[in-house]
């Protein structure tokens, strides 16, 4: 700021002196006038970068160690100056981004955040049993008060959010302080998964049957098969027992609906 009111009593000294001497400054003046234009074309993304700048600032969008998406990219800010907001993604790459070029904010952090879990299960999965065994991992959690796992509210199972092709997705819902639904959702993760297999109850992945058919077999038509309650060609095999691929086995017949 000190050096741009220098410039300027410089500027202005120079010109009176240059009237002293009986100098035409008109042509100076004009020159000067373009001059200012083009620069002012130029500057136009200048300007609007420090618009936006002191916007972010005075609105309070985001802040040093939140974690927001402002489109391109996200991650958590470093440093929010009046033209350019820094922030660092997962990967460890530092992004600036000039404050005009951000249309939009989507901020992780402010007040509280939620962490939405979206659990599979077999389709002959007693439902009730399931949402009651999250429900009741979750509330372990709650209940402990861990200072890095902090859970606000009393954990809510919302029921079943998708009827899939492997299995049915229910949804479990932590309200948690900011930017600790990531680490929240990743216990939770870990338990319901140890709960499930104590009480046999199956997360289901896709699975596959193939038939082989031998050279000497090439005339005969491929049989059929019952997959996932449904009768139809899975390949063009002989009348003997099907091959599974390596990593199909651990399904069961049709209860899960997934076997395609």
């Amino acid at each position: 700021m000190k050096s741009l009111a220098t410039a300027l009593i410089l500027a202005v000294a120079a010109l009176l002196c240059l009237s002293e001497l009986n100098i035409d400054l008109a042509p100076l003046i004009a020159g000067a006038g373009i001059a200012g234009l083009a620069v002012g074309f130029g500057a136009q993304s200048l300007v609007r970068d420090f618009l936006a700048g002191m916007f972010i600032l005075i609105e309070d969008q985001f802040g040093v160690g939140d974690v927001v998406d402002v489109g391109d990219t996200s991650g958590t800010i470093e440093k929010v100056s009046l033209r350019t907001t820094t922030l660092r993604d997962v990967g460890g790459v530092v992004w600036t981004v000039p404050n005009g070029e951000i249309r939009r904010t989507a901020n992780h952090s402010q007040l509280w955040s939620r962490a939405i879990l979206d659990i599979g299960v077999s389709y002959d999965t007693d439902i009730d049993q399931a949402s009651d065994i999250m429900k009741a991992v979750a509330d372990e959690l709650w209940h402990e008060n861990d200072p890095d796992l902090t859970i606000l509210e009393e954990p809510s199972v919302w029921g079943v959010q998708e009827l899939g092709n492997d299995a049915v997705v229910i949804r479990l819902v932590v309200k948690t302080d900011p930017s600790e639904q990531w680490a929240v959702g990743r216990v939770l993760r870990a338990r319901i998964k140890k709960a499930f297999d104590e009480a046999n109850i199956e997360i289901p992945f896709p699975q596959r049957t193939v038939w082989i058919r031998n050279e000497d077999d090439a005339g005969d038509d491929p049989q059929p098969r019952s997959v996932g309650g449904r009768e139809r060609t899975v390949g063009t095999g002989d009348d003997e027992a099907p091959a599974e691929l390596p990593g199909d086995s651990g399904g069961h017949d049709g209860g899960n609906g997934g076997a395609e």
